[in-house]
């Protein structure tokens, strides 16, 4: 094999190396991606039925229900309720009526089985997509100066 044949071989396998890696990384990011849905968009099914994803909305007012450790309640954007099974200890932010975000899964029965809750971090923050959610639904939402949002693409 002359100089240039190991040349080509060498660069080839190094090319065909990160065109892999790039693939794992890619499908590993796929699938721990975590999508944001809110209740009308679970309700109209596009949601997915076997994937994890978040759910968020408002709690409504008078379903919180508690049975030792389980939690019930209802999550909604003014449009559409959720039912929400939730096992475990609530953040001390958690109340009903206030901005929720969920992540689980949707049952085969409709209800959400949360496997973490998320609360709003104090009285004027609500997540960004939820607020659209509520804007869409002709909710009335908190003035705008103090209505705390983040840019589409940036981090908390």
């Amino acid at each position: 094999m002359s100089p240039r044949q190991k040349r080509f071989a060498l660069i080839g396998g190094v090319l065909l190396a990160l065109a892999a890696a790039t693939a794992l990384v890619l499908n590993a990011f796929r699938s721990n991606m975590v999508f944001f849905y809110t209740p009308t968009q679970i309700a109209s099914g596009e949601a997915p039925q076997q994937r994890a994803f978040r759910l968020g909305g408002l709690v409504r007012q008078g379903s919180v229900k508690r049975e030792g450790i389980e939690v019930n309640f209802v999550v909604t954007d003014t449009a559409r309720d959720v039912p929400v099974r939730f096992e475990g200890v609530l953040p001390d932010l958690f109340k009903e009526g206030k901005g929720v975000v969920v992540q689980g899964q949707l049952g085969p029965d409709g209800v959400f089985a949360a496997k973490e809750v998320l609360a709003k971090h104090d009285e004027n923050y609500m997540p960004p997509e939820a607020a659209e959610a509520l804007k869409r639904a002709g909710q009335t939402l908190p003035p705008t100066d103090t209505l705390i949002t983040r840019p589409a693409g940036a981090t908390p």
